[in-house]
């Protein structure tokens, strides 16, 4: 996603990924999410890292969703 007004903030599990981007919608943020070994596997090819996704929002809408994933991250290390 070069030259975008979009910022990687997580890379992580399926499961994980999914409980952040319900988060962010659930308070109007528009994440996108990023699977590289799903999007290998479509195309007949094998990847390297099973599992991992990415997590994207505007530049704008960073720190906000910072503060979301920081806060379930803490959640789930509690």
């Amino acid at each position: 996603m070069e030259d975008s007004d979009y910022i990687k903030i997580y890379t992580g599990s399926f499961i994980i990924t999914q409980r952040i981007v319900d988060q962010l919608e659930a308070v109007g943020i528009n994440a996108i999410v990023k699977d590289e070994s799903e999007s290998a596997r479509l195309a007949g090819f094998g990847a390297s890292i099973q599992g991992e996704q990415e997590v994207f929002v505007t530049k704008e809408e960073e720190a906000a969703a910072q503060d979301i994933i920081n806060a379930l991250l803490s959640e789930f290390n509690a």
